[in-house]
């Protein structure tokens, strides 16, 4: 089978295999934890094996294949051109974010976010003894946007760092060039770091709407720029813990280097050989991932708002992870709801800044995604007719 003729519509058994969506609640349907009910494209799985093949597993650092694979996937993707100085590899994401804000921030300092965001920007400032503002979107009845008055009358001279999520989660926006030049500008006039984490970059649902990478800023504005990327959404590899920052300007990319202490593992050696294979051979993977998790959220989104309209949906551009309005249902915590009544285990959206709203992780074969929106609308029916 070729990586093009790839069947989405098959669910793999992953319970007893360590699997946290699986397993951590073990008495519901899991469509919460983002990564897929996929398994990985055939090129990674196989340049694993072949890996493990040698027997050999010890220190590793980043080969030649990886760094070559990940310069073009920059330049294809993005359309930009880095230097090899400019990578920097990491384990991981959500370690990286810490990283940032320990490089440059000291105690007392502060870190500005704009919620509802993904929980651990709320938690990685307090690694530095930094405290957050978080300066909330703006929602309108089509989308969330950015509260610009908001973030001026916020800032302080202590905000040093300003972390943006793009795509965004969980709000599925994807950012336009135009908002993400603005972002710059405003951390430029207040001298913040701006760390961009595009982690779902390669996630885009929508034709007619692009990642507009923030290296693909004007020089000046990519001086205080940390850019952080990974393959572990896009080709269900989470698991493994490969990220890289890219960061072009010496000073910068020196300081945040400083902060890296003596906490953070060394990255697998299989992660790194997964990441080359994604990159370099995953693409018409990726391409036939995309088509049907497209498919996937407009069935999702006809479900609710046909069958299920107390919910509320807003555009969704980007990600296989639908956020979803449930403050008419009347509940307390609509996470527990929907446990407890239909046996589903969903995100939920109060770490993210919203109690009212949870998450729905569509990235899985569409029958299956479909018993749990039945399942959900069988608990709504039985609440409304009580």
């Amino acid at each position: 089978m070729s990586e093009t003729d790839f069947d989405f519509n098959q669910l793999p058994e992953r319970r007893g295999t360590g699997s946290i969506k699986w397993e951590r609640y073990p008495d519901y349907i899991p469509y919460w934890v983002a990564d897929m009910d996929f398994a990985s494209p055939d090129c990674v799985v196989d340049a694993m094996q072949r890996r493990v093949e040698h027997g050999v597993f010890g220190y590793a650092h980043p080969h030649r294949g990886l760094i070559e694979a990940v310069l073009d996937y920059l330049s294809r993707a993005d359309g930009v051109q880095v230097s090899e100085k400019s990578l920097i590899h990491l384990p991981g994401m959500v370690p990286a974010l810490s990283q940032a804000c320990r490089a440059f921030c000291q105690p007392g300092d502060q870190v500005m976010i704009n919620s509802p965001v993904y929980y651990p920007f709320f938690k990685v400032p307090a690694d530095a003894g930094a405290s957050v503002i978080d300066v909330p979107h703006i929602r309108d009845e089509v989308t969330w946007r950015v509260d610009w008055e908001a973030m001026e009358n916020a800032v302080t001279s202590r905000t040093k760092v300003l972390i943006l999520c793009n795509p965004q989660n969980p709000l599925g926006r994807v950012f336009s060039g135009e908002e993400i030049l603005k972002l710059a500008e405003f951390c430029q006039r207040h001298e913040l770091v701006l760390v961009a984490d595009e982690i779902h970059c390669d996630l885009i649902l929508e034709p007619d709407q692009i990642h507009f990478s923030a290296l693909k800023l004007p020089d000046e504005l990519r001086k205080r720029l940390i850019t952080l990327k990974a393959p572990s959404k896009t080709y269900n590899i989470a698991g493994l813990g490969y990220s890289f920052a890219v960061i072009e300007d010496d000073q910068l990319r020196s300081d945040f280097n400083r902060a890296r202490g003596c906490t953070m593992p060394e990255i697998n050696v299989l992660a790194m050989v997964a990441a080359e294979a994604a990159y370099r051979d995953g693409e018409p993977w990726r391409r036939d991932l995309i088509e049907y998790l497209r498919e996937n959220r407009d069935v999702l989104a006809s479900f609710i708002r046909e069958e299920m309209p107390i919910l509320k949906i807003h555009e969704h551009a980007a990600t296989y992870l639908y956020w979803i309005d449930c403050s008419e249902l009347n509940v307390s915590n609509p996470c527990q709801f929907f446990a407890k009544e239909a046996g589903v285990f969903l995100t939920d959206g109060e770490p993210f800044g919203s109690r009212q709203h949870v998450r729905f992780n569509f990235g899985c074969p569409r029958d299956h995604m479909l018993v749990g929106l039945q399942k959900m609308k069988g608990a709504i029916d039985q609440r409304v007719s009580i």
